[in-house]
């Protein structure tokens, strides 16, 4: 995680500068989202055009640019990784504040809306994973809206999971949820989703092809492959679920 969030986060922002505007949110969503996901969370969230939407563990920002884009929110990225975040800014010039998830220097109430998209099974335990439900829940106005999406372990143990990963089972993440003060308004499997249309497919494929031509041989893009790889054998068996929820704060 640390190479994918680190120097690969700036080489992919790189090539994408390169490749064209078009090709940086498809290029920044790697792993957190694509159309029909972030579409049914922004459905959810119903924040009005202009409302504030905190992004916890943002990323590359492609998800935040996609919700400013598609349906006029204002985002704020908060994101641990120095790197991350310079590529953010690099690539589509919002507001980034380097923060641990788990402490936000955020007022409370402060954000519309929140949501926090493939970071709960990257922290190293429960005790993280709640603190970061519990901020999120904090942050955003009295009854607002917080999206998640979280890979979940549909079994125990993981065939060969990804390091640094701790996946919450289903009743883990319910039972999360709850301690943290918030409440689920809906809920869903990513997977029945529909697939990216073919433009978003092929320019995060292009951009996949340039980062490997230029970057292949290097540690750091086999280190993020090889976590993407894992990730994507245990979907495929369905050991990991790619769950999404819409909560609610108290």
């Amino acid at each position: 995680m640390a190479a994918e969030f680190g120097t690969v986060a700036e080489w992919t922002a790189e090539v994408a500068s390169r490749l064209g505007a078009g090709y940086a949110i498809p290029a920044a969503c790697r792993g957190s989202g694509q159309p029909a996901v972030l579409n049914w969370l922004l459905a959810g969230l119903g924040s009005a055009p202009g409302g504030l939407l905190a992004d916890v563990g943002a990323g590359l920002g492609g998800p935040a640019a996609y919700a400013a884009a598609e349906a006029g929110l204002r985002p704020l990225l908060l994101e641990s990784e120095h790197a991350a975040c310079r590529a953010a800014s690099r690539l589509f010039g919002l507001p980034v504040i380097v923060a641990d998830a788990t402490t936000l220097p955020v007022a409370d109430g402060r954000a519309d809306a929140a949501w926090s998209l493939g970071v709960l099974c990257t922290l190293a335990g429960r005790d993280a994973q709640l603190a970061v439900l519990r901020e999120l829940g904090r942050i955003v106005r009295p009854g607002g809206p917080i999206g998640l999406l979280v890979y979940v372990a549909v079994r125990l143990p993981l065939d060969d999971p990804p390091k640094g990963n701790r996946f919450p089972g289903i009743d883990d993440l319910t039972a999360l949820v709850h301690a943290a003060g918030l409440e689920v308004l809906r809920a869903a499997d990513a997977h029945g989703m529909s697939a990216p249309p073919a433009s978003w497919r092929q320019r995060a494929g292009a951009v996949e092809h340039e980062l490997h031509r230029r970057f292949g041989p290097t540690p750091q893009l086999r280190a993020a492959d090889e976590q993407s790889e894992r990730i994507g054998k245990l979907l495929e068996s369905g050991q990991l679920a790619e769950q999404v929820l819409v909560l609610r704060n108290g």
